[in-house]
């Protein structure tokens, strides 16, 4: 009786569902799902805000083209599924990519400049909510992350030694910031003034929308550059 070189392993037969048909459709799904709650939650929230009325309107207004859009964008392009905003090219992909996450981070100091502003005139006290705080500790993981992005960008001038392991902390670096701002979002929804406005069902709905893009990106980046174990026989 001829013995099998490669022994049954029940881990091997559940990753034969990756070759299924069904993975790679549900994967395209969540994240053509992810650009549409995106979206969906930005013009929402500009509908919602009606910017002009005042000068706080133009902070969410601001902050949600930052985070939601922008930032999510600039992340899910480089998803195997592809994007709407994406060259084939990975050259293409890069150059988008830090064409959205330098409008992202003038859109954050805009919606900032707006909030200080609105407060100022207001008379009203900083950092006084855990909105407020973890904005501003979204805000510095921000600016740290795409300080990080530049290293990549000149690692010759920079005499950068490692630029995969600065590649994958950059990745890693950028999951956090994109989780502290949907976790930033998350806690504006519970300020008085959004409970105010929004209420209900609506209130549930809102809330789901920017969770189910930070799953979807938590997901790709975890599975692109997560350091995968060969099996073994």
């Amino acid at each position: 009786m001829m013995r099998s070189d490669v022994e049954y392993s029940p881990v091997g037969e559940g990753l034969r569902m990756r070759e299924f048909w069904l993975y790679p459709c549900l994967r395209r799904l969540s994240v053509v799902g992810a650009h549409g709650a995106a979206l969906s939650f930005t013009i929402l929230i500009s509908c919602l805000v009606r910017p002009g009325t005042s000068l706080f309107s133009w902070h969410p207004l601001c902050m949600s083209f930052a985070f939601c859009l922008c930032m999510a964008e600039g992340i899910l392009l480089f998803s195997a599924e592809g994007s709407p905003l994406c060259f084939k090219s990975h050259k293409g992909k890069i150059r988008i990519h830090w064409i959205l996450q330098t409008l992202m981070l003038l859109l954050a100091a805009t919606g900032l400049g707006f909030m200080v502003a609105s407060k100022s005139v207001s008379q009203l006290p900083h950092l006084t909510s855990w909105h407020s705080i973890l904005g501003v500790i979204t805000l510095a993981a921000t600016t740290l992350q795409a300080a990080c992005g530049v290293c990549l960008l000149f690692p010759k001038v920079l005499r950068i030694a490692s630029v995969p392991r600065l590649r994958l902390y950059h990745a890693t670096c950028g999951l956090l910031a994109y989780l502290l701002s949907t976790i930033t979002i998350t806690a504006a929804m519970f300020t008085d003034l959004f409970q105010a406005a929004v209420k209900g069902a609506t209130w549930y709905g809102f809330l789901l929308l920017p969770l189910f893009p930070a799953l979807v990106v938590m997901n790709q980046i975890t599975n692109s550059f997560l350091p995968k174990k060969k099996l073994t026989t």
